[in-house]
Parts: structure tokens; sequence; C-alpha cells
């Protein structure tokens, strides 16, 4: 039979530890998606990646001819080369919608700015 020391003394460490994580919560997921652009696109099942706040996020870029990539929102600029894989790695600390987007803009006829739709959205949820 326990004594009702050691009971109370379970009880209360079982209660910390309940509280203990909802005040921290579990350490971030490193999240790795793998993104092969081609003629300028994306496939369409991958225009859209959805984390977490406090997630290690990697985009592993592919392209078959050189770009540059910017993430809006958390400006990160990259280089993606062909014949290599570029990492574009974040912690996800701000939630919201972000786009990643050619850093190129094509001129329009009338010499605006035109700008091309997002490669893809990442969109960061609260944990």
């Amino acid at each position: 039979m326990l004594r009702p020391a050691l009971v109370l003394a379970r009880s209360i460490a079982t209660s910390l530890l309940v509280a203990a994580s909802a005040i921290f919560p579990a350490t971030a997921t490193e999240l790795v998606f793998d993104l092969k652009i081609e003629d300028g696109h994306i496939p369409d099942s991958m225009r859209l990646i959805r984390v977490k706040e406090g997630d290690v996020v990697m985009l592993r870029w592919t392209t078959d001819r050189p770009v540059v990539l910017h993430l809006h929102g958390y400006d990160i600029e990259r280089l993606v080369t062909p014949g290599a894989v570029t990492e574009l790695r974040f912690k996800a600390t701000a939630t919201g919608r972000f786009p990643v987007n050619l850093h190129a803009q094509r001129e329009r006829a009338d010499g605006r700015a035109q700008h091309e739709a997002p490669l893809v959205n990442v969109e960061v949820y609260p944990r």
C-alpha cells in the first residue's frame, strides 16, 4: 500500500507535467517539401503548403532554368539553378498566407511591371 505522502507527490508531479505541456507545447516539427519548377510552374498538388506556427520549414527547390525566388512575409530570397537542389529554410514565426514568387517581373507592353501569380502559397496556422 502506498503512503499518502507518496500518492500526493505523484499527484502533484502529474499535475505539473500536464500544466507544463499546456504552457510549453511540444517542440517544433521540421517539415520538408520537395518542389520542382518546370517552365516556370509548380504542379497544382504542391501549390499550397500548410504548416503550424513554430514549425521549421524546409522548401527544397529544383528547376529547369535559373530563377530567383522570394518568400514574402519572411523576406527570404534564393537563387535556384538547374542541376542543384536549393534549400529555403525558415521557422514559421508569423501566421498567415505567404506567397513564394519568382523575383523577376515581366513588363507589359505599356512598360508597367506585370506580377506573376505565386508559385506556391505557404499557410502558417496558429499552434
